[in-house]
């Protein structure tokens, strides 16, 4: 396999890319940045990781997700620059395909779709419960579980399917209310932390610090926590044949996702912590955001909260659907998947045979965690294994851009910085996470990753030998010193 460098240009080299499929300049960089928070769920994934935070860091978490926004921010000015170099739906996919190996490539791509196929099951599971919790009805009925969550997953496919404006619409619509829920109950509870209220923990200036009270914090497990806090802003790139200046503002959207990520973790796990009793928080630490608004302000404002986690995984659906049907549509398009993905609908131009196939594997997945125990079981130890495989395709990308951009770093100072120390520093992060997760991870967790990775070296001889797909012969490509 031979290597060429291109010819110098200012900025980075782009490759050509295949006429428009999907509809182009459809949404802005205020959308796109909507996409990326929505596909991490704040609401859902604070509702979920409050309690554990506090007790893991000491009541240091605040510090710790602000920490752990560093290299996050560095890695979304990575796909920022490696977005400028080549836009499509397949990203890392295609970046480490063309920059390191093409058949690495092709198992970051499946670890991007085992990655968001796992995340968006994990909403689901969870998300009739949520729903259920705002009228007031139990929560462990099967049926109603099983219909709430078709219905939902049925409703943002067709949204999905009917175009990006719309989704995105509804994505603007839903977080607008999630946010403001969160931050509002967020300002109440630092207030009636500040003034002492009956009951709350009180603030100290171990708060602040990345040990927590009495240095008894653990920062590694509290990193680990965070990262997993953070996984989906990298959605906004996954959309960017559709976004108004495909190869700048989904860079830009992932970078303010981010940032704004930032505020939305750090801000809630400060004021919400203290708002009871380390003991009475760990005791409903499977429903700490609704426990927290039930202390506040009784049953009535612990539903408004239920009902910003309803909006949380709804949008969270909606967004892995797209998205997921988006890296599909990227790797359908070079055939290391069934064409069938990479169709694309007249009308509303969009992957309508792959945002099918994603809906019917949702639904199907949801009723066998819901009706067979020993599945849910199973299940369970997948999706938990959902952060090692974003930090692991988060790694590689990182890596990518460090390859792609090599002649630069031995050039000048600054791109030494930015396109190498920086994303190699980010990607060493990431390889101590994956480590101490492996580390700490029980057998059958293991085991799932194994069963992952088995699956994706099978899917690839059959892309390579049984599609025969051109992608595998593609020369690898390096910017060149100037630019």
């Amino acid at each position: 396999m031979t290597e060429h460098s291109p010819t110098a240009i200012p900025m980075p080299v782009r490759v050509a890319t295949a006429p428009d499929k999907l509809e182009p300049d459809a949404i802005g960089v205020a959308q796109d940045t909507i996409i990326g928070l929505a596909s991490s769920a704040p609401a859902a994934t604070m509702a979920v990781t409050l309690a554990g935070l506090a007790a893991t860091a000491a009541y240091g978490g605040g510090a710790v997700i602000v920490l752990c926004g560093v290299p996050m921010l560095i890695l979304a000015n990575t796909y920022r620059r490696l977005n400028l170099w080549n836009a499509n739906c397949g990203a890392s996919f295609e970046w480490v395909g063309r920059a390191i190996n093409p058949y690495l490539g092709f198992m970051v791509g499946w670890l991007m779709l085992a990655g968001c196929l796992t995340g968006t099951i994990s909403v689901v599971v969870v998300l009739s419960p949520a729903v259920l919790d705002v009228f007031g009805a139990s929560a462990t009925s099967t049926w109603p579980n099983i219909l709430i969550s078709t219905g939902v997953i049925v409703l943002m496919a067709v949204i999905a399917a009917i175009g990006i404006r719309i989704t995105a619409h509804t994505q603007v619509g839903m977080a607008v209310i999630e946010y403001v829920i969160l931050i509002g109950f967020s300002a109440w509870a630092l207030i009636e932390v500040l003034r002492h209220g009956v009951g709350t923990f009180p603030i100290t200036r171990s708060w602040f610090s990345l040990t927590g009270i009495g240095g008894k914090g653990d920062l590694a497990q509290g990193l680990l926590i965070a990262v997993f806090m953070y996984t989906g802003w990298d959605a906004t790139v996954y959309v960017n044949e559709e976004v108004t200046r495909r190869r700048v503002n989904p860079g830009r959207a992932a970078v303010f996702a981010v940032a704004l990520l930032i505020i939305l973790y750090a801000v809630p796990q400060v004021a919400m912590q203290g708002v009871a009793s380390p003991a009475r928080l760990q005791a409903h630490s499977s429903s700490a955001l609704v426990f927290v608004a039930q202390v506040l302000g009784g049953g009535g404002w612990a539903k408004v909260m239920a009902f910003a986690l309803a909006l949380s995984v709804i949008a969270s659906t909606g967004t892995g659907i797209v998205i997921t049907s988006r890296i599909a549509y990227g790797m359908a398009s070079h055939q290391v998947l069934p064409s069938a993905l990479a169709n694309v609908g007249p009308r509303h131009r969009t992957p309508v045979t792959g945002t099918a196939i994603i809906a019917v594997i949702l639904i199907a997945a949801t009723w066998a965690y819901l009706l067979s125990t020993s599945i849910a079981t199973v299940f369970t130890d997948v999706v938990s294994v959902t952060g090692l495989l974003f930090a692991t395709f988060y790694l590689f990308t990182a890596l990518s851009a460090v390859m792609y951009y090599r002649r630069r770093i031995f050039s000048r100072f600054r791109d030494a910085v930015v396109v190498g120390v920086l994303p190699l520093a980010a990607a060493v992060f990431l390889g101590w996470v994956i480590t101490k997760s492996l580390q700490t991870a029980p057998a059958s967790e293991k085991w799932s990753i194994v069963g992952i990775l088995g699956v994706g070296v099978f899917l690839m001889l059959v892309a390579r030998f049984g599609l025969r797909a051109p992608f595998f012969q593609i020369p690898l490509e390096s910017a060149s010193r100037e630019g």
